[in-house]
């Protein structure tokens, strides 16, 4: 009878111990993703629910005072402010679209740090071999030498594929880009965006989202170097034989050409432009103190030129709305951050040691498991004993 009863109490112990392990798992999951559990891809900087941005149609959170979001035809786009990283509108913000051009912005980010602007490189054949029909040049010539300045005003400028495609063996091979860009976004937490071709040429599976792309431009506005090529309106371009020709800026919204005219305090980013994509803006301007990041993706209506008229528009109704709408969302929200601990390694784009947000947290489900093994073990280590001395006695 008491050795029945001691192996009921071991039943019980096992059970408790298993209740503690459920009941503490939540707690570990609201650690690893902050205050809101129901976020779709993790953990936000503040208390705004990134949830928000994954709903279809217009998101914004006005004040009784706040101007009416204007009507535009793209069917992606997103207001942010560039140092906060708070999403003050969006519209179907996280709609994964073939992104063009302004994918060039990520291979910037993803490239940028590791070729210094005076290296001078003698451009093979071979390197130009695979720049798609119809694709955007610059005008990169085999056997000509260039600074890697001048490649990066290429693609700045003229959103030359062909620069891409000779900056990109240079820092490793086209696959190799197309693999560092892809670590580039998921540690910016980016996770729309899908790198097929590093240059933004349409291809099967390349896709990428108005959230994004507006990550992609605020982080690059940080680096000096993308900040600068970005902004830059004419610059020469080498031709050979001593020579050079001007090459200009295709964002109008820098430079006012065919019509449009010029956004006061615009400081870059990029646009873009493909029969499938359609056109597509990434536009950043600074007024009275405050910056401002936009994206618009696609407009359905008003022609080719629409995308900047619609960004415009964006960009004057986000400045007469700061301060009177709450954000609805956050740039940084599903940002990956590196795992703590002294052995930690270095939070770099590329390095393992970075686990997004959306990933579970291992570390900490091992050490309540681990509690909780202990626990039933030490129990059971005591009812044995207890049952042994009962059976000698």
């Amino acid at each position: 009878m008491t050795i029945g009863s001691t192996s009921r109490v071991a039943v019980s112990a096992c059970a408790l111990c298993t209740a503690c392990l459920l009941a503490l798992a939540p707690f570990s999951a609201a650690a690893r993703t902050g205050s809101d559990p129901d976020a779709p891809g993790g953990p936000q900087a503040s208390a705004v629910r990134p949830a928000l941005l994954y709903r279809s149609g217009t998101q914004v959170r006005p004040h009784r005072d706040a101007p009416r979001v204007p009507d535009v035809s793209a069917l992606s786009w997103v207001v942010a402010d560039t140092e906060s990283g708070e999403v003050l509108a969006a519209h179907d913000a996280h709609r994964k679209l073939p992104p063009a051009s302004t994918l060039k912005t990520l291979f910037a980010l993803a490239v940028l740090p590791t070729l210094p602007g005076g290296i001078r490189h003698k451009v093979g054949n071979e390197e130009l071999a695979d720049v798609g029909a119809g694709s955007s040049l610059v005008g990169v010539r085999e056997g000509q030498t260039y600074r890697v300045a001048d490649l990066w005003r290429g693609v700045f400028l003229n959103s030359g594929n062909d620069a891409v495609h000779v900056l990109a063996r240079l820092s490793g091979g086209w696959r190799s880009t197309a693999t560092r860009m892809q670590a580039k976004a998921r540690a910016l937490g980016a996770l729309d965006t899908h790198v097929r071709s590093p240059d933004g040429y349409d291809t099967p599976g390349q896709v990428s989202s108005a959230y994004d792309l507006a990550v992609f431009g605020r982080a690059g506005l940080h680096n000096p170097d993308f900040a600068r090529y970005c902004g830059t309106v004419e610059a020469k371009f080498p031709g050979g034989g001593g020579w050079s020709y001007a090459i200009q800026n295709t964002n109008r919204l820098l430079t006012g050409a065919d019509g449009v005219e010029p956004y006061e305090g615009l400081v870059g980013v990029k646009n873009g432009y493909t029969s499938n994509a359609g056109s597509t803006l990434v536009a950043a301007a600074e007024r009275g103190g405050r910056s401002l990041v936009v994206t618009v993706m696609n407009p359905q209506t008003g022609g080719g030129f629409a995308v900047y008229e619609e960004a415009r528009a964006l960009l004057d109704w986000g400045f007469a709305a700061a301060g009177r709408v709450e954000p609805v969302g956050s740039l940084d929200a599903l940002r990956a951050r590196p795992r703590p601990g002294p052995d930690a390694a270095p939070a770099t784009a590329a390095t393992a040691a970075l686990v997004p947000h959306d990933e579970p947290d291992w570390s900490r489900t091992a050490a309540i498991t681990g509690a909780a093994g202990l626990g039933a073990g030490a129990v059971a280590f005591v009812l044995r004993a207890k049952s042994g001395r009962l059976r000698r006695s």
